[in-house]
This record gives C-alpha cells, structure tokens and sequence, in this order.
C-alpha cells in the first residue's frame, strides 16, 4: 500500500505506547513507520523573553537523542526513522507530517493518569481529533506492554446512519491489508428513533446488520472473514464493556455527523465507547466516513 504511519512521540510512557501501536499498524499495512517529536517555533516565544540559544540547541539535541533511542527499539523489520519538527502546536506539527509523508494514520497516546488498559483524551488527541484531515487512531495505557506484533482482527461500529457505508469501504481496505477478519458491531438499538419498542429495534437491527454483512463479505477478498455481533446491554458502556476483544485488535468509527468536511469530530457514541475501550480506537473523517459512529 501507499502512504505511511505518523506517530506523535513523546519520551514518556504515553509516546511508547504510541510508537508500540504505530508499529503495529505499520506491519499490518506494510506502511513505513514515521516517529515525529513536535517543538514549539522559536518565534512563538515572547519577544520579551528571547530564546536562549544553548537551551535550544540542548532542547533539538535531547529530541534526536530520544528518537534515536525510539527507533533503535522498535522491531527490526520495520522501515521507521525519527524526525524533529517544529509547529506552534503539536497537533499542528503532527498533520503537517502526516501530509509531508502521505500518512494513512497519525498515533497518539493518552493523557497522563490514565488507568492501564484505557483510554483518556489529553489536548494533544483532542486538538487532532478536531481538526486532523487523516484517520487517528487513539492508544490505551499499557499498548505498549503487550507481546501482539500485528492485527489480530479488525471491528468497526455500525449504525443504521446515513454514510455508514463509508465507514465500511475504509474498514474493508484496512482489513484487506492487514490479511484479517472483519467484525461488525451493531449498535443498532443505540441509533435509531427514541420510543420504539423493542421488537421494532430488534427487526431494524436485523434487517440492517444482515445487509452490512453481505456488504461487507462482498468488499473482502474470498479468503478473509466477515462476521456480525450485536453488542450486548442497555446503554453504549454496557455494550462496550460486555464485548470480547482479541489482544491487539482495533475498532474503527466514523466522525460526528457534525464535523466539517475532510475534519474530525468525535461523537457522542464514540465518546461513550472511548470510556469502556480495552482497545485502540481509529476516528476517520468524513472525507472517509460521512457518518457511521457519531
């Protein structure tokens, strides 16, 4: 395939966690792994407070020393390199990579604080997730301590939205990729009208999940795998909390209906997954998914 992996590094537990998840994505998708350390502009700084030249240098030198040691770390296989930019944000310097380099993916970590197996958006992920033209995919605590070496299973969340069908094209390109299996989410009974009893829900979900599913088998090479689960529980943590999940696995959503075109948004559906997700999650934007997820 074309294109590249951007991971937004940081020496702390959160950039390892993205490095570990970018590498993984990366020999899935047989991309070239990019790892991007972000410094702020020099004249970003107040004129009243002028830089100090040996500090930025010491500032530059420090963020090769740390790349350098990132790279060494990661798998051999892997066509990867380190890279120095500098941005008046890091969510601004990251897009500017993942242009530079025609990036599939941008990777992030969470924020400090977070339980190990969880996620927890920090401004980094949600400047990105605000304003990034590429697919982000978000990395729990504690990716970077498990022993998988690629994708396991590729799931994607469907709903019964408008666009939806977007949002399929780009999980069976990534799962056609990686050579895996595809698993369908329904989260039917979370997106559709409020008052409908539930045998109206249950035969909206039905009929929907049965034609995303030929739709799906229909997008996959014959020797790769279609399947579809309804998503246990009455609310969309419960759901979330009650499925199974495959070390390493990732689930893909779509962007907010609200957010502007080729920008994304997270919505309140994924929002809700995000607080119970064991897993990485990959937000696409609306250039890729019009809906979807929300």
């Amino acid at each position: 395939m074309t294109g590249a992996v951007v991971v937004g590094y940081t020496a702390t537990d959160a950039g390892a966690d993205a490095a570990a998840l970018g590498a993984r994505l990366a020999r899935s998708l047989g991309a070239v792994l990019h790892l991007v350390i972000v410094l702020p502009f020099e004249g970003t700084r107040s004129a009243a407070v002028p830089p100090e030249r040996a500090y930025e240098d010491h500032i530059r030198r420090q963020a090769k020393e740390w790349l350098e040691d990132a790279v060494v770390r990661l798998p051999q296989e892997l066509t990867r390199t380190g890279h120095v930019r500098f941005a008046e944000s890091f969510a601004e310097g990251l897009i500017a990579a993942g242009e530079e380099f025609d990036a599939r993916l941008i990777v992030v970590g969470t924020a400090n604080g977070s339980i190990f197996g969880r996620h927890r958006l920090g401004s980094v992920a949600s400047e990105l997730l605000h304003s990034s033209t590429i697919p982000v995919a978000l990395a729990p605590s504690g990716t970077a301590a498990q022993d998988d070496h690629v994708l396991p299973r590729l799931t994607v969340a469907i709903g019964t939205r408008p666009g939806a069908d977007n949002l399929l094209d780009e999980a069976a390109a990534i799962a056609t990729e990686s050579r895996v299996g595809l698993r369908l989410v329904s989260l039917v009974p979370f997106d559709v009208p409020p008052g409908l009893d539930t045998g109206a829900i249950r035969v909206v979900g039905n009929e929907h999940g049965n034609d995303v599913l030929a739709a799906a088998k229909g997008l996959l090479p014959g020797e790769l795998t279609a399947e579809l689960e309804e998503a246990p529980g009455d609310t969309v943590e419960d759901a979330v909390a009650n499925l199974s999940w495959l070390p390493g696995e990732v689930v893909l959503v779509g962007s907010s209906r609200l957010a502007q075109p080729r920008r994304l948004f997270l919505g309140s559906t994924a929002a809700k997954m995000l607080h119970e997700l064991p897993v990485p999650m990959i937000v696409v934007p609306r250039t890729r998914a019009e809906a979807g997820v929300r």
